[in-house]
């Protein structure tokens, strides 16, 4: 997923479209109007749809540290193999 839009950005964007479509406009015409494909639009619906900005926000802040911890845990990985290996070339 390209990071063009944040979160925020493309609930905003949602929120403009479900009015459009309550109004009668077509997928199609939103989507012109967003200047997004309709696959894009449908992903961020699925997505994103019934989120508020907030949880968009929590959702990201999530995302980050969910990251952070895996490096973490790889970083522990490489340590431990690195610390075997010396330990099997004393033996």
């Amino acid at each position: 997923m390209s990071k063009k839009h944040t979160p925020e950005q493309i609930i905003r964007k949602l929120r403009e479209a479900e009015v459009e479509l309550a109004n009668g406009g077509t997928v199609a015409h939103v989507c012109q109007k967003l200047g997004v494909s309709e696959p894009t639009f449908h992903r961020w619906r699925n997505q994103y749809g019934g989120m508020k900005a907030d949880d968009a926000k929590r959702l990201r802040d999530l995302e980050a540290e969910n990251a952070r911890l895996k490096r973490l845990v790889a970083d522990l990985a490489l340590d431990k193999q690195m610390l075997q290996e010396v330990v099997a070339k004393k033996s």
